[in-house]
């Protein structure tokens, strides 16, 4: 058996481990937040009268309840310049926390890094907070900002907005699904709020479409 003061050792090493990661993870987010283009892309977010990916579910959470999950992801595209900026996390940020003291599971896309475009990584990361919300039976709320499809990825972050698809279905009956849509929700993107059962729009910087006008006006 083990002793008391070696179970108290063993208690106080873990938690220092614990304390450290969570240091780290901390100096790393901030770090990532600080560099000069990033801080750019967070001052035309607010100029747009839009807040952070981050700012939105620091509301939408209880205070100190949101616990993020994969936020060191990276994209894994290549080319068009993809393979010289990898931010850690991606363009979306997923976890869960507590709403009036009830689970809820959330994702929100970061228009600051690629303009919230879904990739590959991100795709899979909604994915695993979708099966989550339904492994567990807890409500999801998705905060939509985002161009759709990162078409410099291809077929393979198109592939990505089947896996979320088929995600909304599974989950249709089972648990609430609640889409909120802060800004553009577009392209591949649109389709996703549209099968959830709630939709909520911003005034002022909701858009739901599948083309944009751009779009529409050089083809008209």
């Amino acid at each position: 058996m083990v002793s008391e003061p070696a179970q108290q050792s063993s208690q106080t090493v873990t938690q220092r481990g614990i304390d450290f990661l969570l240091e780290e993870v901390a100096q790393r987010r901030l770090n990532g937040n600080a560099n000069e283009a990033r801080s750019a892309a967070m001052e035309r977010q607010h100029g747009r009268g839009k807040l952070s990916a981050r700012e939105r579910l620091d509301i939408l959470f209880d205070a100190g309840s949101f616990t993020e999950i994969d936020p060191f992801v990276k994209h894994r595209g290549a080319g068009f310049g993809l393979e010289n900026n990898r931010p850690e996390g991606d363009a979306v940020v997923v976890g869960h926390g507590t709403v009036d003291g009830r689970t809820v599971f959330a994702y929100a896309q970061d228009f600051t890094l690629y303009g919230g475009s879904v990739s590959e990584a991100a795709a899979e990361k909604i994915a695993k907070i979708q099966d989550l919300s339904m492994k567990v039976g807890a409500p999801i709320v998705a905060i939509n900002d985002g161009g759709g499809a990162r078409i410099q990825e291809g077929v393979t972050s198109l592939r990505g907005y089947g896996e979320i698809f088929l995600r909304n279905t599974l989950s249709s009956g089972l648990v609430p699904q609640i889409a909120v849509c802060a800004g553009p929700a577009a392209g591949g993107g649109v389709y996703s709020p549209a099968i959830m059962d709630f939709i909520f729009m911003v005034q002022g910087t909701g858009q739901m479409y599948i083309t944009g006008p751009d779009v529409i006006r050089a083809v008209s």
